[in-house]
């Protein structure tokens, strides 16, 4: 079997649910933010802040490449790893995806308006929040293999539902 693509938009759980589900399967766990924080030695706000959102997508985008050397693992990507053309056809092409739902009301309620996602930064936060996740909707949709409800479920129920659809789906 090969990778396992946790995608979805902020607050969606993807961290979370991988390192349950990586534990749950025996696979190691790979966090994409992670692999550019450690390449750049910067984080992902401070990326966002100095060079852009086009130049941190570059990044995304050569983080996913690395993964076609690495062990089957369950990975959590970035919530706009799917705007690239590119990105899609990496995730289906090196294993198997999937999304996990999550309203914009309960993105906010997740991860709240507090600055640490730059692009839910300030008073519109919650007009952000739904207008990147109508935007993003379909790509999502559209890769995936599995899709996930993840409103008012816990990580851990989110992790059981993904782990019983792979199973039937991406073994």
């Amino acid at each position: 079997m090969s990778h396992i693509f946790l995608v979805g938009f902020m607050g969606a759980g993807k961290t979370t649910v991988a390192r349950l589900l990586a534990e749950r399967l025996d696979r190691p766990c790979i966090d994409v933010d992670e692999i550019i924080e450690a390449e750049t030695g910067r984080s992902v706000r401070e990326i966002f802040e100095a060079e852009g959102e086009s130049a941190f997508r570059a990044l995304e985008s050569a983080a996913l490449l690395s993964l076609q050397k690495a062990q089957p693992s369950v990975v959590a990507c970035g919530g706009g790893i799917v705007t690239r053309d590119e990105n899609r056809s990496v995730l289906k092409r090196l294993g198997c995806v999937v999304y996990l739902k999550v309203s914009a009301g309960e993105t906010l309620a997740r991860v709240g308006a507090d600055g640490t996602r730059p692009l839910l930064s300030g008073p519109g936060g919650v007009l952000a929040a739904t207008s990147l996740l109508e935007a993003r909707e379909s790509l999502y949709a559209a890769v995936a293999d599995i899709s996930v409800d993840t409103v008012g479920l816990s990580a851990e129920q989110v992790a059981d539902q993904v782990a019983s659809a792979i199973e039937g789906s991406c073994a």
